[in-house]
């Protein structure tokens, strides 16, 4: 039969629209852009649909050139995909997994067809998986990119299929384009990887810069502070600014240094445990479940050398906090730590100016002009005060129980400090030895807190500041004059030493609680005392010297324990004839027997003297 004039140029001019709307599709996807796998496909399905193909897979080296992945397909089932790729894997290497169609084709950069897949032996690994799924021939393309082969386009039929020299000009045109598209979405691929790293890159430079500008704002606040000489109060302040949070300092014990505000709200300076593990370094503190606060605190310690000298506080979790938040208290705590210093060398100048003030005083014929000099110093001495000894308790014969312990001294100097700076008239606040002293006012209309309150303060603050320590206060009579203090210094010193020896530690200590002890030590000249005890004692002592046997501390333990042979025994783990052998001993040597309530008023008398003058560090004439 004739063909028309005409017909056949018109079908070639509708296969070229054809193919040139197939591989046009292709561009547009590149342009758009698409995803990879999206435009792999698109390539399949470009093939089967120019090419009249049942199936078509577009295979890719894996990273390390290994294998050949089908990456994109269309008409192929998704099991055959997933069987080829896991199970029948196409080798780049050698073996029999490399001698197949796509592995040969890859490697020659040449197409490699089989017309009639059960004719060729190389295949038989695949064999089975296709026939199974009616695959009867086989042809792979190479992908080129740049020259370089990237992968293979494989196509499919169901029947027995020569592929013809033009079919194959036409695939490798398909893949040419196929290899261009895929050069130009892994470009782009890349350079949104590329965009994306700079997007991250910039946005990390800006965070650093961010960060550095912070750090820089830290740095310059906290400075300032220290460099004006801000105090305490002036570093509270600059990091509540900066932590936009409440901010509280406090001593050891808990008194508050600075408390600054934010957005009106303050911190509670009820003090909160802190566990020994928490000593070093920023921590987590949360309130007990009776606690008024109910919001866990973060704490940082303030330190001078090993000495704990103050705690920041603020509101929060510490995993709440920024590191330059975490750099911006431990700053702070190093500021505070320098405004501390500060402080305390002008306290330890002040506290000698006072010290030396205190032992004119003490002198028994102070100067009129000292009254002038403690003026200067900020105190009126023309108001009546008590004399406070507050001295540390020591377990008797724990080492070093009558040493001198400065670095205690000087904690305990602060926290007396601190309880005087809280009231007016000042307090004068300084250290005689081991003992620290405060001369406290009375204040007439009751508006500030009285002596014995005073030493109350003061003995909770230690018991809060100072580990494994308590302390006594023994609080003096009214001195009235000049001359009245340095009785009003050796009552009180004597007390405090009392209260060591009758073993009761941590107790503020009156005269009147004292009794007859209380009496005794009033007596202007403790030697007197000495010297009664000595006489009334000396011949049991010279006894004691001659035999070696305790009658003086026999004889207390018999007073002390209500005159009863069997107690005192107990208490001194002897048999009673022995104590009663004792007895009769000391009434011997007194000459008087001790059923005599003269005998005894004198042997207790003489007991408590010897008490007495010992604490009052008095000596015979």
């Amino acid at each position: 039969m004739t063909e028309e004039p005409g017909v056949g140029t018109q079908t070639r001019h509708d296969e070229v629209r054809r193919w040139l709307a197939g591989v046009g599709t292709i561009a547009a996807a590149v342009n758009n852009p698409v995803a990879l796998p999206e435009l792999l496909d698109l390539i399949a399905r470009t093939a089967c649909e120019l090419m009249g193909y049942e199936g078509c897979g577009v295979l890719l080296a894996d990273e390390k050139q290994h294998a050949l992945v089908i990456s994109g397909s269309h008409g192929l089932s998704p099991d055959y995909v997933a069987r080829v790729n896991a199970e029948h894997t196409i080798e780049l290497g050698s073996g029999p997994l490399s001698n197949g169609p796509s592995s040969r084709a890859f490697r020659n950069a040449e197409p490699v067809a089989f017309p009639e897949l059960s004719a060729e032996p190389s295949f038989h690994p695949w064999a089975e998986v296709a026939w199974e799924y009616g695959y009867r021939a086989i042809v792979a393309v190479p992908l080129l990119v740049d020259g370089v082969p990237a992968g293979t386009v494989n196509c499919y039929r169901r029947v027995v299929h020569p592929f013809g020299p033009d079919e194959i000009g036409l695939l490798k045109t398909l893949a040419n384009q196929a290899g261009i598209a895929l050069q130009t979405a892994r470009l782009r691929n890349r350079e949104r990887e590329t965009i994306a790293d700079l997007e991250q890159l910039n946005r990390s430079l800006t965070e650093q810069h961010r960060l550095l500008q912070q750090a820089e704002q830290i740095h310059r606040e906290l400075t300032a502070v220290a460099l004006r000489a801000g105090g305490v109060q002036g570093v509270a302040d600059a990091l509540a600014r900066l932590l936009a949070r409440p901010v509280l300092v406090a001593d050891p014990g808990g008194q508050p240094l600075a408390n600054a505000q934010h957005r009106g709200v303050m911190l509670d300076p009820a003090p909160i445990a802190v566990p020994l593990d928490g000593t070093d370094g920023l921590n987590e503190v949360t309130p007990a479940e009776d606690a008024d606060a109910t919001v866990p605190r973060i704490t940082a310690p303030v330190t001078l050398g090993d000495e704990l000298v103050a705690r920041v506080w603020l509101p929060g979790r510490l995993d709440d906090l920024q590191p330059l938040d975490r750099r911006a208290v431990e700053h702070g705590a190093v500021v505070s730590a320098l405004e501390l210093l500060r402080r305390r060398t002008a306290m330890d100048v002040e506290w000698r100016l006072r010290g030396d003030l205190l032992s004119d005083l003490l002198s028994g014929n102070p100067p009129a002009a000292l009254g002038v000099r403690a003026e200067t110093l900020g105190h009126d001495l023309s108001r009546p005060h008590s004399v406070l000894v507050v001295r540390g308790d020591r377990e008797p014969g724990r080492p070093g129980a009558d040493a001198v312990w400065p670095a205690d001294v000087r904690r305990l100097l602060g926290i007396a400090q601190s309880a005087a700076d809280r009231t007016r008239p000042r307090p004068l606040v300084t250290s005689s030895g081991e003992y620290v002293v405060l001369l406290w006012p009375h204040d007439p209309a009751g508006r500030e807190i009285d002596p014995e309150a005073a030493a109350d303060t003061i003995r909770q603050a230690a018991h809060r500041g100072l580990e494994d320590t308590t302390v006594s206060v023994a609080v003096s009579p009214r001195c009235t004059e000049l001359r009245d203090y340095a009785a009003g210094f050796r009552i009180a010193r004597g007390a405090v030493e009392l209260a060591r020896l009758d073993g009761g530690p941590g107790r503020t200590i009156t005269l009147p609680e004292l009794g007859v002890y209380g009496l005794l030590l009033q007596l202007e000249d403790p030697r007197e005392l000495v010297g009664f005890a000595e006489r009334v004692l000396a011949p049991l002592r010279e006894y004691e010297t001659r035999k070696g046997i305790s009658l003086v501390e026999t004889l207390r333990t018999y007073l002390d324990h209500g005159l009863s042979t069997t107690r005192t025994a107990a208490a001194l783990y002897l048999h009673t004839n022995t104590v009663a052998l004792r007895l009769k001993r000391i009434e011997e040597l007194i000459g008087r027997p001790l059923t005599q309530p003269e005998a005894l008023l004198q042997l207790t008398a003489a007991l408590m003297a010897q008490d007495v003058a010992s604490a009052s560090g008095a000596r015979a004439r």
